[in-house]
């Protein structure tokens, strides 16, 4: 059983392969390439499948970035891989940057809450708290510094920092939180291995879109509440 995992929803472009039953990353590729992943991300696609040494007809399941992030980028991942779902008949998982974000931050420093953090600039930050066990800890929301500073003040010291945004909140705290990620998405095998353990039910993912013209701001991540994924 392979996974196909797709990344477009910053300036990277990402693909890996994944092994399900072994666990084995057989490629992972990521390039910075500012825009333009319409026209990269089926190059990149051809070259993680010759790396891993199968044929796209032996893909049992996508896994895919749903944002936030660049909306010309996600909806770039998103209809991809939904595309490739539905040629090889096969489930395919969305998995959001804030929780690919926190995967990375467990790999770093294991056992720790967890805090991922993107700067969505316009002053606003996208932002979801993660519990030391992985678990959502807030709804994944779009906010400001003075919002988050409060957030943090009234939960555990022990917190990680993962994104882009993780400077912008360390600049405005007293005593620095450590970070573990600076990027504004996680790496492409946390899209891959939380993929491959989500369940479907036969829903295609959809692209999370925390603002835009017709999106009010979500100020609900503060919450101390569990997320049913």
């Amino acid at each position: 059983m392979k996974l196909l995992a797709l990344d477009t929803a910053s300036n990277l472009c990402s693909v890996a392969v994944l092994d399900i039953q072994t666990g084995t990353m057989l490629a992972a590729i990521s390039e910075d390439i500012g825009k333009g992943h319409a026209e990269r991300l089926m190059g990149l696609v051809e070259q993680a499948l010759a790396e891993a040494g199968v044929a796209i007809d032996v893909v049992t399941k996508i896994a895919v970035s749903i944002g936030p992030g660049s909306f010309t980028g996600v909806r770039v991942g998103v209809s991809t891989a939904r595309g490739f779902a539905l040629a090889l008949k096969c489930p395919v998982a969305g998995v959001s940057t804030l929780e690919a974000l926190a995967f990375d931050a467990r790999q770093a420093f294991p056992g720790r809450p967890v805090l991922s953090i993107i700067d969505a600039r316009r002053d606003e930050i996208y932002a979801q708290f993660f519990a030391a066990d992985g678990s959502p800890d807030s709804i994944p929301g779009v906010t400001t510094l003075p919002e988050v500073f409060a957030a943090l003040a009234e939960r555990d010291g022990n917190m990680v920092l993962s994104g882009s945004g993780a400077a912008l909140v360390n600049a405005g705290l007293e005593h620095y939180l450590d970070v573990a990620v600076t990027d504004s998405t996680g790496s492409i095998e946390a899209f891959a291995r939380l993929g491959a353990t989500r369940e479907t039910y036969g829903e295609a993912p959809k692209p999370l879109y925390l603002r835009g013209l017709d999106v009010k701001p979500q100020q609900g991540f503060v919450l101390k509440r569990k997320v049913a994924e």
